[in-house]
């Protein structure tokens, strides 16, 4: 078992949400009219960083996930349940992902019905090697499925992996661009240069035309009641290379002293990858978290800084384990 020192937060309690009854009578009506009547409230899902209501609601006609979010006071967190709405009807439906039942907006409130995963539950933490396997044989459905964007996803407007921005933190630390006080104490700045260097084939490494969900990380998984796993949470995606999304996924496999490198050539996606774009991966993904989590605590979630930097030093001590350094 690797040697982590950033506490692991609990996943099923990182949300900070409003329950049933804090939902104005209208937005209760609305729902309830959607499940036939007579709403049954579980309680607000405890996993994520948004402040939205998202919990599993039963009517008459069955349970649904239900998230709703006031567009006039967390208009980002509503521009993002909106683009969900989008992406979910544009999946294909062979996706072992919960599907969109409906979606409204009233007065101001995005309201979205998800089909509820039967015995859905969060991944165990530390993953057991069941879970683990059914993750990783959903994540080949889905590979395959989006190897290549299929007509449905055409209209949407896929950008390709770090169209909007560069990872360039690595690069921006070795320069002085950035203060290295944002990095915790215990990362070794001796490796700036290295890290810098590996983070600049990163563009090279990913491209691809495959539709990645980018943000594949165990709390986006389901665990159903027979087994199966199914991904959640289709806000991001893009496009790049199939197996850079399980990069942040195995990252938390590593964590647990399972074999992550072996788990990553072994998939079906990571066929032919050569070591050089693994660690260009994980020198870019470690670099953007570690330095986000430096950054000032966020109002909209009190526990992202901690989740930034745990998912920056498991990527880093993965590379670091890969390429023989110690710190």
């Amino acid at each position: 078992m690797p040697t982590i020192i950033t506490p692991r937060l609990r996943y099923d309690a990182t949300a900070v949400r409003p329950q049933w009854e804090d939902l104005p009578h209208d937005v209760r009506r609305l729902i309830a009219q959607r499940l036939g009547g007579g709403v049954q409230a579980g309680p607000s899902a405890g996993s994520g960083f948004t402040s939205g209501f998202a919990a599993v609601l039963r009517g008459t006609s069955g349970p649904q996930f239900i998230k709703v979010v006031n567009s006039l006071d967390n208009p980002v967190v509503a521009d993002c349940y909106r683009r969900e709405a989008v992406i979910n009807q544009a999946l294909p439906t062979q996706i072992p992902a919960p599907h969109l039942q409906w979606m409204e907006e009233h007065d101001g409130w995005v309201v979205l019905g998800i089909e509820a995963v039967d015995g859905g539950r969060l991944p165990t933490t530390p993953w057991k090697p069941d879970e683990l396997t059914a993750t990783l044989d959903t994540y080949t459905v889905i590979a395959e499925a989006l190897s290549t964007p299929p007509e449905s996803l055409h209209h949407v407007g896929l950008k390709p992996v770090g169209d909007d921005g560069d990872f360039a933190d690595w690069r921006n630390l070795a320069r002085g661009a950035t203060p290295t006080d944002v990095l915790p104490s215990w990362m070794p700045l001796d490796l700036l240069e290295v890290l810098a260097s590996l983070e600049s084939r990163w563009r090279e490494a990913v491209a691809g035309n495959a539709v990645l969900h980018h943000d594949l990380r165990q709390d986006n998984v389901l665990i159903d009641a027979s087994g199966t796993a199914w991904i959640c949470d289709w806000n991001w995606p893009c496009l790049g290379a199939s197996w850079f999304d399980l990069v942040l996924l195995l990252a938390t496999a590593y964590a647990d002293g399972h074999d992550a490198t072996t788990l990553f050539t072994q998939h079906p996606t990571a066929a032919g990858v050569a070591d050089e774009q693994l660690d260009a991966a994980l020198a870019a993904l470690s670099g953007f978290f570690l330095t986000s989590g430096g950054q000032p605590p966020a109002d909209w979630s009190p526990h992202i800084r901690q989740h930034q930097t745990w998912c920056g030093e498991v990527t880093l001590r993965w590379l670091a384990d890969r390429r023989g350094w110690t710190f």
